[in-house]
């Protein structure tokens, strides 16, 4: 047999391989979130529970959510979470001072014109999250306790913490925040997911 008979013939038998010599693929993105299945193989009820709000907590603790959730009652900005520019604080509802509210400028939605200090993030019901959800500084463990806690969390039960969380468009925001601004991991529908997976559980939180 000739060398390009015999490349051929190896190009024949390449393509006409079992699906078993074909490398597996997997999802190698590094803003992916686990689906509620991957935790299948925990078989402490309690252990699983705290997992899926562990995993949760990708979104919790992204910047794009803990800007709008300080404990000091004026947002941050950025990845690295650096004082808001200009300085901001809350006001009595979360929407800034009578001469200074957050819907100045931000609008219904994001503002994709460059502007000397960049773009502007949007959306119709803009503030900061209650000083009741404030959890910026906060561990994970202290996150999940407060969360669950009607004493701390605005006197929400857990369906009510799912239904925001899950469902509202405000918080949806931060996987579509505009140029320039990393998104939450995941989907909001995989965040709810995980929450309810976590309530069907126990609503178990992470060891400090």
């Amino acid at each position: 047999m000739t060398r390009p008979l015999i490349a051929l013939a190896a190009m024949f038998l390449g393509a006409c391989s079992t699906p078993s010599a074909v490398a597996p693929t997997t999802n190698t993105d590094p803003n992916a979130l686990k689906p509620v299945s991957a935790f299948t193989n925990i078989s402490n009820r309690s252990q699983r529970s705290a997992a899926y709000f562990v995993e949760a907590g990708r979104v919790l603790q992204h910047p794009r959510c803990l800007n709008c959730h300080p404990v000091e009652r004026a947002p941050t900005q950025g990845d690295d979470l650096h004082a808001h520019v200009p300085h901001i604080v809350s006001g009595g509802e979360g929407h800034g001072l009578p001469a200074l509210h957050c819907n100045t400028c931000h609008q219904a939605q994001n503002v994709e014109t460059q502007l000397p200090f960049g773009t502007m993030p949007g959306h119709s019901h803009w503030s900061l999250a209650p000083v009741s959800m404030a959890w910026q500084g906060k561990s994970l463990a202290e996150i999940c306790e407060q969360v669950k806690d009607p004493a701390r969390n605005g006197g929400r039960t857990l369906a009510q913490i799912y239904e925001h969380m899950a469902k509202d468009s405000l918080v949806g925001w931060a996987w579509h925040p505009g140029t320039n601004r990393t998104a939450a991991p995941g989907t909001q529908d995989q965040l709810g997911a995980l929450l309810q997976a976590w309530i069907d559980t126990g609503a178990a939180c992470p060891a400090p």
